[in-house]
């Protein structure tokens, strides 16, 4: 596992206890990553993708529900969400993180911490919202 990629891991970790317990504070959760992540960047880089999708979260879950046809958000499973969540942050405001290493780091948090169908399920929303977030090409020119 990359550095990177356990910062995402710790990232997801930290969504999901925040949605298990809203009144969790800042602090709580700083202390989490720091147990959990010994090198500073990676940390900095753990809670850039917790405060993003934070920042983001209406315009984020607006845009996998689009994608998720026949899928509220509510509904989705709790890891499942977060993980589509941290991928769709970074596809959609992450412009220096290919797209293919948002969908691959994405599915293998799906396949560790999901279920048996998550990691397709997540690579499916993730597509769709790729494709319907790219700029349209010109079919005149």
């Amino acid at each position: 596992m990359t550095r990177r990629s356990r910062g995402r891991e710790v990232a997801l970790q930290l969504l999901y206890q925040r949605e298990q317990n809203t009144k969790i504070d800042r602090a709580a959760l700083e202390s989490f990553t720091n147990e959990r992540l010994k090198d500073e960047p990676i940390r900095k880089f753990c809670l850039f993708l917790l405060d993003g999708v934070v920042a983001n979260l209406p315009a984020i879950d607006v845009q996998i529900a689009a994608a998720a046809e026949n899928w509220r958000i509510a509904r989705m499973p709790t890891v499942d969400r977060n993980i589509l969540r941290i991928g769709a942050f970074e596809l959609l405001f992450m412009k220096d993180t290919p797209a293919a290493v948002a969908f691959d780091e994405a599915i293998e948090l799906a396949r560790r911490y999901g279920t048996v169908d998550s990691s397709a399920f997540v690579n499916g929303v993730l597509d769709r919202l790729r494709r319907e977030s790219e700029p349209k090409k010109d079919e005149t020119a």
